[in-house]
């Protein structure tokens, strides 16, 4: 929804009336976290791929992104079919290491779910990237409190 804002302990994300995303980074890795969506958007774009967010602005100074939307929370989506489009991202090069339900949006405009949210992902071929596991340490006490949920295949398959 339009001028909607989700505000916790690791971002501050607003979706204008103009429909852009507007996302603040703080609390733990920010920076890391703020330069890895970046750069992997960033790749993701050079290689087409037609189903995450594109980044349209930023500033390094305040760990701030601005990308286009891809529609809503994908509520209703099957893990088998999360599953799938995280398979599909690897096609482009790039492994989501946050393989949440709540990472997969449904965009009206392109007519297909769509992935968001690469703080923790990897580019394949050069193995840059941050893994859930790089951040597990300061993401415990978030997740111990509820504040936060990281989301795993190892996680959901054990």
């Amino acid at each position: 929804m339009k001028g909607d804002v989700k505000d916790s302990a690791v971002a501050k994300v607003h979706i204008g009336y103009d429909g852009l995303v507007h996302k603040w980074y703080r609390g733990p890795l920010a920076k890391e976290r703020f330069e890895n969506e970046r750069r992997v958007l960033r790749h993701l774009e050079k290689k087409q791929c037609p189903f995450v967010p594109r980044l349209l602005d930023e500033s390094e100074d305040e760990l701030y992104l601005v990308t286009s939307n891809c529609g809503a929370q994908a509520s209703t989506v099957s893990e088998k079919k999360a599953d799938e489009l995280f398979e599909e991202l690897e096609s482009f090069d790039v492994r989501h290491n946050d393989r949440a339900v709540r990472n997969v949006t449904y965009s009206p405009q392109l007519g297909r779910f769509c992935l968001i949210d690469f703080e923790f992902a990897t580019i394949l071929s050069t193995g840059e990237g941050l893994e859930v596991t790089d951040a597990d340490e300061e993401f415990q006490r978030l997740r111990a409190a509820g504040e936060y949920s990281l989301d795993t295949r190892a996680e959901r398959n054990s």
